[in-house]
């Protein structure tokens, strides 16, 4: 089996895994270097190599996690980017959709679009809604579009015509007429990337992908150039949004659907550990240094969604820029260990502000003044001062304390230790609501759900976290402070395509839908051969139906092999299952229906690293370092609480709360009334009390 690499860029920290030729994995985290993430991923490369005794060049492959593209929409930072629309539709970004996120608000202001309006240029032309070309494209109106683009200064271009999903003639003119004109810009096709309907959203998804093109390119190719100089000389990957990989040609060519691929990754590695441990249905939750992500996990599949919404105002659906590419269906909160505590009109708040890397915490000694959750966190005894990140950082309690006092005790006049465990209730409070989102909003009852949870700071909240949702069970991988890095290494390549194609079922076009799915699998298999991984393939088809007037849809499986009249049936009954299970009811079979969007899913399971994990005592007592006073509200204050060594406990060791297990990157919590055991994988399975604080 060959070396292989997977590293995922935080706000905070970098996280790295290497899978070596025996399927073993070896981890490492670093702190972010904002101002060059690259020399965080180098300088842990380089130790992770060390430890492994060998080299760059033994490496076969690349995997990488990155929120770079939502880092660039949210920040501002992308390219100056120009899009060409259809004469009338220029404030297609502004009016954008009727509904309100908060229908309680009647001023609540819409989501700001991306570019301003002088950056919207129309041509004239018109497609219908069946593809037939009402007006021919005026190329001579086009070209001066083009003209004045290049003259403002265009450095990406995004071209979003109405109706191009039936007919991209016009948008595929215009792209030519614009790498004639504009030699070197990037071009962004609407038609290309999301062949759907419904104008705004697949506008919006155009000119996402065009604004982070360049930035995100650029960033690629430096990647690779730093680990060619290194001595790598194989394939780098790029998590998608989806949770499967693709080349980084691909990545470099669609962006928009990597824009959030970091947070994926954690839920392919719950989702696997899901299945070692015979949990399919879960919740998987992931804190980390600047933000907490929580998602659902139904029957060994990550929960996923046709929409990603990117910087949103207010943490609600349709608050943020809508983007027609498939994703995890991730919830994500400003709460993270970073996360930095205020009072405002003496009131404590804590996020969504992060200290991230630079500065970061005050404990860190980095020069950071604002206490956050991992100052918190330090005050209250949870984490060794001397051992974190395995002690290459001494974490300064004096200095977490100091800006607690300053910022949080003496505003509230509270002990120093009760604003600390106010900040750490606090956040974990936020992360509730996360959670709830997932599962009850989603229509789960978390009681029935095992959580597993990862991330630097996620093992130290779980507890109490799955306390407050009446949830059985939580699960801490081995290795979890770099659970979104192992999960780079557990995905398999996946491409998800659609078109839209609206008919009613009742006489539909067969042969017509079919070379709509014939050319959709083409382009899918065409993206997994660019992959060059190997690996078993399998195909799935799905079309979203409505009853005939409705404006919204559902998706339902297509049986394999050519559709036709005869398939109609089948269609049918799937979508009065799931129209029942979505709303409760469903109309009598045979009502009208209408097919929208005709969608493939192409998947390349490729070979899994080993997690099994050999060694350690089947004895807890054989692992326990020592004891440490530890506050633990569930007991009423600070307690001597014993305190182990994860490397050190072997499958089939059990231990009771309270106690702490330590390991580099993060540090599990168990409360009063739980019960843990290590299983085979070095997973820790803890059987959570049900005691509150």
């Amino acid at each position: 089996m060959p070396w292989r690499l997977g590293f995922d860029i935080g706000g905070t920290f970098t996280d790295l895994a290497i899978e070596d030729s025996r399927g073993r994995v070896l981890v490492g985290k670093q702190l972010t270097t904002p101002r060059d993430p690259a020399v965080a991923v180098f300088a842990g490369l380089a130790e992770l190599l060390e430890r492994a005794g060998t080299t760059a060049a033994d490496l076969a492959q690349a995997v990488h996690g990155t929120t770079l593209g939502a880092n660039l929409v949210i920040e501002r930072k992308g390219a100056r980017t120009f899009l060409l629309t259809t004469a009338g539709f220029r404030d297609v970004l502004e009016i954008q959709r009727q509904l309100r996120y908060n229908i309680n608000d009647l001023f609540v202001d819409k989501h700001p679009p991306l570019i301003p309006r002088n950056q919207i240029l129309e041509v004239a032309e018109r497609v219908r809604a069946d593809g037939t070309v009402h007006r021919a494209l005026d190329e001579d109106g086009a070209r001066a579009a083009l003209a004045a683009a290049r003259e403002n200064g265009v450095e990406s271009l995004a071209i979003a015509l109405l109706h191009a999903y039936a007919n991209p003639a016009h948008e595929e003119r215009l792209a030519a007429l614009a790498a004639e004109l504009l030699p070197g810009v990037p071009v962004t096709r609407s038609s290309a990337i999301a062949p759907q309907y419904r104008e705004y959203e697949r506008t919006n998804t155009a000119v996402v992908n065009a604004y982070v093109a360049p930035a995100f390119r650029a960033y690629l190719a430096a990647l690779a150039d730093g680990l060619a100089a290194r001595g790598f000389r194989r394939a780098l990957y790029l998590m998608q949004n989806t949770g499967g990989i693709a080349s980084v040609a691909t990545a470099a060519r669609v962006p928009v659907r990597s824009l959030d691929s970091g947070p994926a990754a954690g839920t392919i590695l719950a989702a696997h550990i899901g299945a070692l441990t015979s949990h399919p249905d879960l919740v998987a939750f992931d804190m980390g240094g600047t933000t907490a992500k929580a998602s659902l996990v139904e029957q060994g599949r990550p929960l996923t969604t046709d929409r990603l919404e990117v910087d949103m105002i207010a943490m609600r659906p349709g608050s943020g820029l809508p983007i027609n590419v498939p994703s995890v269906d991730l919830v994500e909160i400003g709460a993270g260990g970073g996360s930095i505590a205020r009072v405002e009109r003496g009131i404590l708040g804590v996020g969504p502000a992060s200290a991230g890397a630079d500065p970061g915490p005050a404990c860190y000694g980095l020069g950071g003044t604002e206490p956050t959750v991992t100052d918190a966190n330090v005050v209250l005894g949870y984490l060794d001062p001397a051992y974190f990140l395995g002690g290459a950082r001494v974490l300064d309690v004096d200095a977490a304390a100091t800006a607690i006092e300053r910022a949080v005790a003496k505003p509230l006049g509270l002990t120093i230790v009760e604003a600390a465990w106010g900040i750490h209730r606090l956040v974990t409070v936020g992360m509730e609501g996360a959670i709830r989102v997932v599962s009850i909003g989603r229509g789960k009852d978390p009681r029935d759900l095992a959580c597993v949870t990862f991330g630097g700071a996620g093992p130290i909240h779980g507890a109490r976290l799955g306390r407050s949702l009446g949830l059985r069970r939580l699960i801490a991988p081995f290795a979890a402070g770099v659970g979104s890095a192992i999960g780079l290494l557990l995905a398999d390549a996946r491409f998800d395509l659609a078109r839209t194609l609206v008919v009613p079922l009742d006489g539909a076009p067969w042969d017509r839908i079919n070379r709509v799915l014939d050319e959709l699998e083409a382009e899918g298999a065409a993206a997994l051969r660019e992959t060059g991984l190997e690996g078993t393939w399998h195909l799935t088809r799905s079309v979203e139906v409505r009853y005939a007037g409705q404006g919204h849809d559902l998706a339902v499986p297509l049986t394999a092999g050519r559709l036709d009249a005869a398939s109609l049936d089948a269609i049918r009954r799937a979508h009065a299952s799931v129209y029942a299970a979505h709303y409760g009811y469903a109309e009598p079979i045979g009502a009208p229906l209408e097919a929208t969007n005709w969608k493939v899913e192409m998947l390349c399971v490729t070979p899994k690293p080993d997690l099994t994990r050999a060694g350690g005592s089947t004895r807890a007592a054989d692992a326990r370092k020592r004891d440490r006073r530890v506050y633990v509200a569930e007991a009423g204050g600070f307690v001597d609480c014993a305190v182990y060594d994860r490397y050190a406990l072997g499958a089939g060791a059990e231990l009771a709360g309270p106690a702490i297990v330590e390991e580099r990157e993060t540090t599990v919590m168990l409360l009063p009334g739980d019960h843990g055991q290590v299983d085979r994988y070095g997973n820790l399975v803890i059987d959570l009390g049900t005691e509150t604080a």
